[in-house]
């Protein structure tokens, strides 16, 4: 039981005394470049799924770009 109490006190020592913490600017603009970040992917991502047409419904009309180019020379 000693142990996790010391534990715990270290823990908080480390915390309040050695982590140095961002400033509210810091963490303002980190946020924005997570946010940035995650706007950019989600663009890719939907893009990605546009032109492959991954659906998982089979009797879906809509099978992407290449399932569009497929049928225009089939």
């Amino acid at each position: 039981m000693a142990g996790i109490k010391t534990y715990i006190e270290e823990s908080y020592n480390e915390l309040m005394h050695k982590v140095t913490w961002p400033s509210w600017r810091e963490l303002q603009e980190s946020t924005v470049l997570v946010f940035i970040a995650i706007l950019i992917l989600t663009v890719v991502i939907f893009a990605m799924d546009f032109i492959f047409g991954v659906s998982g419904d089979s009797n879906s009309t809509w099978k992407g770009m290449v399932g569009f180019l497929y049928q225009l020379l089939s």
